[in-house]
């Protein structure tokens, strides 16, 4: 930094008239903040709290990139107090003090990273990305609790199976057993992650959410499904009904070419999804039938291997409504869906 004594012939851009010396018995004038200062004041003094902050960030010489994240912050609080319904522009535009040119610009950015989703033609809420950081973190032994589900399941097929679980508009794969079989399809390994549905343990998983969930993250991967077999928004949607009809998770060529699995997912005592399993092979060792024996595989392992939930009564059909197991987060309870 510039030393103040480096020359007593110029004046520093930092001195104000109260820093003058003056007479003896006369009274300094009081320090005046600069234009710009004095400007930021006015308008805090009227505006929103988040415009006055922003103006006084502007008149402190804050970056904008700041201002820009300041804002973006204060979009995401909006549209999540907004509710499922989420909000119109112009109720954005009066919450955060902000121009509508200004509004748009934050909402495109932020729906492309996935923090804001939009509902219909006018309306935006919060994107998976959002229900993400709300989510509460999978127990941390759940990939153990699941692993002898995962080794019956293949000592039963020969073939290999996965458990997965959801983090935002992704999977992510926290087990997997190999079988028996001699040509074994490992399409995923401990710790990818993809979109959520482009494989069978994402897709149960997918279906299991709510309608406004499933929409959000089908729109939020949508820029990449094009990369897993040509996958479309549509062709999910799809999917995802077939899925809710049948109870379980049928895919094939998308996360891996000549590659078909079956999935489920796996519930807690309180009916929400919290992890999946799938089982997959080459696409010769998959018909109809074979893909209904590794549903039943499935089920029957998370039977076995853990004890059935209080209160809850086992049912044994397979196509029937919301195919599945509950496990409960706390005890290792679980009961066939």
């Amino acid at each position: 930094m510039p030393s103040r004594t480096a020359s007593q012939n110029v004046r520093q851009a930092d001195e104000t008239p109260a820093a003058r010396p003056t007479r003896r018995g006369t009274r300094a004038p009081a320090a005046v903040a600069p234009p710009a200062r004095r400007r930021s004041q006015a308008v805090a003094s009227k505006a929103t709290p988040e415009a006055a902050r922003a103006a006084t960030a502007e008149a402190d010489g804050d970056p904008g990139g700041c201002r820009t994240l300041l804002r973006g912050l204060q979009l995401i609080d909006a549209v999540r107090a907004g509710g499922r319904d989420g909000l119109r522009v112009v109720e954005l535009c009066r919450a955060l003090g902000l121009e509508r040119a200004t509004i748009y610009r934050l909402l495109h950015t932020l729906i492309e990273a996935g923090y804001v989703a939009q509902r219909g033609r006018f309306h935006y809420a919060a994107g998976p990305r959002v229900a993400a950081l709300a989510q509460p973190p999978a127990p941390p032994d759940l990939a153990a609790r699941l692993q002898p589900v995962l080794a019956r399941v293949s000592a039963a097929c020969g073939d290999a199976a996965f458990a997965i679980v959801r983090e935002g508009p992704l999977s992510h794969c926290i087990a997997r057993q190999v079988g028996t079989h001699p040509v074994q399809v490992l399409v995923i390994q401990v710790g990818t992650r993809q979109p959520l549905g482009v494989g069978a343990a994402g897709l149960a998983l997918l279906s299991a959410l709510p309608d406004d969930e499933v929409a959000a993250t089908i729109a939020a991967n949508a820029p990449v499904l094009g990369q897993y077999g040509g996958m479309t928004p549509d062709r999910m949607k799809i999917l995802v009904r077939a899925t809710r009809e049948r109870g379980w998770s049928v895919i094939g060529n998308h996360a891996t070419r000549n590659v078909l699995a079956v999935g489920m997912a796996v519930r807690n005592t309180d009916g929400e999804a919290v992890a999946a399993i799938s089982v997959a092979s080459t696409m010769a060792r998959m018909p109809r039938e074979r893909q209904q024996l590794v549903a039943r595989t499935i089920q029957q392992a998370l039977a076995a291997e853990l004890p059935a939930a209080r209160g809850t009564a086992a049912r044994n059909e397979m196509g029937a409504g919301r195919a599945g197991a509950a496990i409960s987060t706390h005890d290792g309870a679980i009961a066939n869906h």
